[in-house]
């Protein structure tokens, strides 16, 4: 399954702050920093952002998420690990 990585940039002389959204398959958005909600809400607005560009048929519904230094990855809540153990 696919994680879903954001971080956020901060404002320069031209452009306000943003958040950018990335996947490893190549599929990537930068959103207008939307200060209206929490800072996880903030880059999980990327993640939705980056469904609907490029029109995926990925159920967002139950994604879990953990920081990094810059941002956050984002992840399927089927995406487990299961261990063989004897």
């Amino acid at each position: 399954m696919i994680a879903i990585q954001t971080k956020y940039i901060p404002a320069s002389n031209t452009r306000g702050s943003r958040i950018k959204a990335w996947a490893s398959n190549g599929f990537s958005v930068t959103i207008p920093y939307p200060h209206q909600f929490s800072f996880e809400v903030c880059h999980f607005q990327a993640v939705k952002a980056l469904i609907e560009k490029h029109n995926l048929d990925w159920n967002i519904e139950n994604m879990r998420y953990g920081g990094t230094d810059n941002g956050y990855v984002f992840c399927f809540a089927n995406s487990i690990v299961e261990e063989n153990r004897q």
